[in-house]
């Protein structure tokens, strides 16, 4: 079973990322500390920060962020909790996890452009936002290789 995280509000980008990429990841603007450490504790989830005050301040389990560079923290979350390779991309919005969705109940709800060109869709059942697999997934797809790369650099010995 992989984890899941709550963020802080600094952490806004990162969240977005780790969803797409299967993580199960709460995040909320401008939440009460207190408050957020109440849901990590509650539905036992760990705590992303770049708040090294916070950790001190509540008795949580977190993930200090060190950089505020999102691929720099992507390899920092990446490196420590490495996805299972079962985990299914999840709502950028609202964290949900994405269900398949058949094109033809798409017609008129994407652009037409989109609609003609593309054949894998899924949709979100909480939000319904609907995802395909266009130029932005294939920018993240890349990126993602960027940073796993960059993991596997900083792994290897010598």
């Amino acid at each position: 079973m992989d984890m899941s995280f709550v963020a802080d509000d600094m952490l806004g980008r990162l969240a977005k990322w780790m969803r797409f990429l299967g993580y199960d990841v709460l995040y909320f603007r401008d939440i009460d500390d207190r408050e957020l450490v109440r849901i990590a504790r509650a539905e036992g989830r760990i705590l992303l920060t770049r708040d090294r005050r916070l950790p001190e301040d509540f008795s949580v389990e977190y993930r200090l962020i060190d950089s505020e560079n999102l691929d720099e923290q992507l390899m920092e979350v990446l490196s420590e909790f490495p996805l299972s390779g079962g985990a299914s991309r999840r709502c950028m919005r609202c964290n949900m996890p994405l269900e398949p969705v058949e094109k033809q109940e798409l017609k008129g709800l994407v652009p037409e452009y989109v609609y003609i060109h593309q054949n894998l869709f899924q949709i979100c059942p909480g939000c319904n936002s609907i995802y395909w697999e266009g130029s932005h997934i294939r920018n993240i797809v890349k990126k993602i290789a960027m940073v796993n790369h960059g993991i596997a650099k900083l792994k290897k010995p010598g």
